[in-house]
């Protein structure tokens, strides 16, 4: 997994993976399928063609043994990093050097390697943006007026007065049915292009974004809707958005598990 020497700038993936997991305790290092899940993930991150490395950034020693067993590399964070990003941010120093920084949840093994070289190649084709991230048309009543689901708010991006065909501008990120319709009617749903998106937590940054991180200013709609993503908006810092046909499916129930389990076993 090497990006192209004519390709600039380089960027790394990390995934930050913890131990502890309310609603499924030891996840990362479940291995009913012969492989651990941080495995799985680990292993999807490194089929991405646009990125020069992956590493795993982890509180948790066993966690790092075993991505050291199927040899990958983990960097050590401490258990208090609120966040996936924030770990990453801890992580940032020891961690080589690229312009971007790719942020793949470790409970995202079925995340497909074209999503992170799309965030990536998102970034390269949008220079005034400085994180990039995911979106996939949102078709379903029950998944708007789901909190799960993250509603992403978007509008066209464009580079100056250049619109750039296939990325669109977050304004904003929601669990709330939004953009909300004065009068509803369900062809909402279906139209073209889509009015409604969910979003997918993937995320591309440019390395001056996590090196700043914590000089952010604390964002109180980031506490309200439990969106990390809206300290970012708040803080003015541009996000692109790419659409993608589908989303990948995280781990974070048993019945989840079992599922992916049930998946892999079809593929033989």
């Amino acid at each position: 997994m090497t990006a192209s020497s004519s390709q600039s700038p380089q960027a790394l993936i990390v995934i930050p993976a913890r131990l502890a997991s309310q609603r499924l305790p030891g996840k990362m290092l479940l291995a009913q399928t012969g492989r651990t899940l941080i495995e799985h993930t680990w292993r999807a991150a490194t089929r991405a063609t646009q990125a020069a490395a992956v590493v795993v950034a982890t509180d948790s020693p066993e966690i790092a043994a075993a991505v050291a067993a199927f040899g990958g590399r983990a960097v050590m964070t401490s258990p208090a990093a609120p966040s996936g990003t924030a770990r990453i941010v801890e992580a940032l120093p020891h961690l080589p050097h690229t312009e971007i920084i790719v942020n793949v949840q470790g409970d995202e093994p079925e995340l497909a390697a074209s999503c992170i070289d799309a965030a990536i190649d998102l970034l390269r084709a949008c220079p005034t943006a400085q994180v990039a991230t995911l979106v996939t048309p949102l078709r379903s009543r029950d998944d708007l007026h789901d909190p799960s689901a993250v509603k992403a708010v978007l509008t066209p991006w464009r580079e100056g007065t250049q619109a750039v065909a296939g990325a669109w501008r977050a304004l904003y990120f929601s669990r709330a049915a939004v953009p909300a319709a004065r009068e509803w009617h369900d062809s909402l749903l279906t139209s073209t292009p889509p009015l409604y998106w969910q979003h997918v937590g993937l995320y591309a940054y440019r390395r001056g974004v996590l090196e700043g991180w914590h000089s952010l200013p604390e964002s109180r709609l980031a506490d309200l809707e439990s969106l990390e993503q809206l300290r970012c908006i708040e803080a003015g810092l541009p996000i692109v958005a790419g659409a993608i046909d589908h989303a990948a499916r995280g781990i974070d129930t048993p019945k989840d598990y079992a599922a992916f389990v049930a998946r892999m076993a079809a593929q033989g």
